[in-house]
């Protein structure tokens, strides 16, 4: 007598003379088809995530537009109206990122802080223009606006001190004017003003713009552009409110040293 035996459920049970023609389980179609809706539902459900990381994964990758607004031109520089050039120039240098390809109307370069891609811009269309090419890089790299950050200069602020702002207008500053014009009046997007003094007795606004610093508030100058290169570095890898908490702490340091 032939035996046969199966493991069910790891007990082994002997069967007797065992020919089986027809399967020993079989599914109702009725089950087969939601079997089938589950997996149709799993695999679209898998699909949909792929998806959205894919989305969010692109969204991480987008760079930052680091803008120095200015005028151009050996006229003026090194003057108090080009700050925003000159912070662009010393973050350049100290992340070793060349500034020498001429784009969308501005000197222009691509790099990394840490992990994170940047584009550096300085706008070559005089500074009541500015608009045109930041606007430019903008549309053309589709980054978000939170992630536009413009440098310019700021009678209102005493002089070399920084001040880093979210959202904002544009504080009667003509080039600021020209980038919230081409933006569509969005003023979403963080700024780092530079604050470059009042000017004295009755100068006119315009002329002390145009003026060049002094050799003593040059050296001062110099520091504020330091502490200007570390608040982006901590921008862009710590976050925004990390960042305005190091540049208002600079402040305190100072006014109390």
């Amino acid at each position: 007598m032939n035996i046969c035996s199966f493991w069910v459920s790891s007990i082994k049970i002997p069967f007797h003379g065992c020919r089986f023609s027809r399967p020993f389980f079989s599914l109702s179609s009725s089950s087969r088809n939601r079997i089938m809706t589950i997996q149709s539902s799993s695999s679209s459900t898998s699909s949909a995530s792929v998806s959205t990381e894919s989305k969010e994964k692109k969204k991480e990758n987008l760079p930052w537009l680091i803008v120095g607004l200015g005028n151009p031109g050996k006229k003026y520089a090194a003057t108090r109206h080009n700050v925003g050039f000159e912070m662009v120039d010393a973050i350049a240098e100290a992340e070793g990122i060349s500034m020498n390809t001429v784009s969308f109307k501005a000197l222009f370069g691509k790099g990394l802080i840490g992990d994170v891609p940047v584009i550096l811009a300085k706008p070559q269309t005089f500074m009541n223009s500015s608009g045109e090419s930041v606007g430019a890089i903008v549309s053309y790299y589709k980054i978000p606006l939170k992630q536009v950050l413009v440098i310019f200069d700021d009678l209102d602020l005493p002089f070399a001190k920084l001040r880093l702002l979210p959202k904002g207008g544009h504080g009667g500053h003509n080039g600021m004017k020209s980038v919230i014009n081409h933006f569509k009046g969005n003023t979403g997007f963080p700024r780092l003003r530079i604050g470059i003094g009042r000017p004295p007795g009755k100068m006119d606004p315009v002329a002390f713009v145009l003026r060049t610093f002094t050799k003593q508030e040059r050296e001062e100058l110099s520091f504020t552009l330091q502490d200007g290169i570390e608040a982006l570095r901590i921008l862009l890898l710590e976050g925004f409110d990390k960042s305005a908490t190091f540049v208002n702490s600079a402040k305190k340091i100072e006014q109390t040293g």
